[in-house]
């Protein structure tokens, strides 16, 4: 059996190693031309890109570049010179969400293997059967479409490739076909610049058109005010029934603009949930204490177990964000001797190893410190904080450019990690 594909966002040339370090298949990102991501796009240059791709290609995975945006006319002689620019680069697919881009990559790079972004809004095998026509070897499906529909597609059409989001932000507009932004601040999204007006808290107010009258509404004190703030992406949980179905090829894990720490828990989290499931387990608490972790809106199962007029939790109205139960406390370097702390660390914390899959760490007791394991997972405790220049440092803090010494060598961009002190940020259970 096949396993299905995990496929992980790509924001950085670090993000795309992490992400393959931690366990995806594959990653999708480009540059700033057309792609829905312009500030991600913008820390890829055409020659990281070609990087990471060489990267990907000599670890047997792969890397799908996007080119998901919606062209202006104006734009049109600009957009054909970067599509020959992109196919030179060689990734293994192109990720496009409008039929003329599909059918314009299909002319000037007919080798290019298409994928049609989740832009274009496919719910049924009608649509589904067109772009297959036009050429797409795979679709990424509307955010809101069923599992039982995707079987009637892979029914009818078993050739076609069919991907789904299973983690990360959702859009408050229809398949993320949002003008609030645009009207806003003027940053288009369907052009890659959203400024995420709806995860904004707004005052509600009344006017009367008659009289010109305007007043506030006030609010229900604890109801909250982000009336058009959507709920996190999570389907760790569903992920065995997700894979029973045998009709999905690729799960996709959206944010190519969160953090590296977000990259790598992700892909580790799927991963593990994707090989449990081929080897006869399935631990969903496995999967969920690494996500709970991160920083997130709330989480929603959403609609690819239900229809989404039989959901009502899909909408956090009374905050925009809040912690995740840890904290990432810092980062080990290339070298993996060193670490740069990220929040706040003192001599004998207990600290939280999170190392990629298939990775150990060296159970030691020295005058630097230990690692030890306890109930599955792997701690340190740091007895001293030996900066590398030699110097004994009391604590350190976030911003401190200091690299820390290990007691033992660990895997490059290993994470560290604390309980989250929820007191320094916006409580989960508000």
């Amino acid at each position: 059996m096949q396993k299905v594909e995990l496929l992980s966002p790509a924001g950085t040339l670090e993000k795309l190693k992490i992400a393959f370090d931690f366990g995806a298949d594959a990653v999708y990102g480009g540059v700033s031309h057309f792609s829905l991501r312009i500030r991600s796009g913008k820390e890829f240059s055409m020659d990281e890109f070609a990087e990471g791709i060489k990267y990907a290609h000599e670890r047997g995975k792969k890397v799908y570049a996007t080119i998901n945006g919606f062209p202006f006319n104006s734009q049109l002689s600009l957009l054909k010179k970067h599509i020959v620019a992109m196919a030179e680069l060689k990734p293994d697919a192109f990720i496009v969400a409008t039929p003329g881009v599909l059918k314009l990559c299909h002319e000037l790079v007919p080798h290019m293997p298409l994928h049609l972004s989740t832009q274009a809004n496919v719910m049924n095998v009608l649509d589904a059967k067109v772009y297959y026509d036009m050429g797409a070897t795979r679709i990424i499906t509307a955010r809101e479409i069923s599992l039982k529909d995707l079987k009637e597609i892979k029914k009818e059409l078993p050739e076609l490739e069919l991907e789904v989001f299973v983690h990360g932000s959702m859009c408050f507009a229809y398949s993320g076909r949002c003008l609030i932004s645009t009207l806003q601040s003027g940053r288009v999204p369907n052009r890659g610049s959203c400024a995420n007006d709806c995860r904004f808290e707004y005052e509600m107010y009344a006017a009367n058109p008659e009289t010109g009258t305007l007043f506030k509404l006030e609010e229900e004190e604890g109801v909250g005010t982000y009336i058009m703030n959507a709920k996190d992406l999570n389907l760790a949980s569903h992920m065995k029934e997700i894979l029973d179905s045998g009709v999905v090829d690729s799960v996709k894990i959206e944010g190519r603009t969160k953090t590296a720490y977000y990259a790598a828990t992700t892909a580790k989290a799927y991963r593990m949930a994707i090989d449990d499931y081929y080897d006869g387990e399935f631990n969903i608490d496995r999967y969920q204490y690494e996500l709970q972790s991160l920083q997130n809106r709330g989480y929603t199962d959403a609609y690819l177990v239900s229809r989404p007029f039989e959901k009502n939790d899909t909408q956090s109205l009374d905050f925009s964000m809040q912690l995740g139960t840890h904290q990432v406390s810092g980062v080990v370097n290339e070298a993996g001797t060193h670490f740069l702390c990220k929040y706040k660390t003192f001599a004998n914390d207990e600290i939280e190893v999170v190392f990629p899959l298939g990775s150990k760490v060296e159970i030691v007791d020295n005058e630097i410190g230990s690692t030890y394991e306890k109930d599955g997972k792997f701690y340190m405790r740091l007895k001293q904080l030996l900066a590398e220049n030699k110097k004994v440092l009391e604590s350190v803090h976030s911003g401190n450019t200091n690299p820390i010494t290990l007691p033992t060598k660990m895997p490059p961009y290993t994470f560290l990690r604390v309980p989250s002190d929820l007191d320094m940020g916006t409580n989960p259970n508000k």
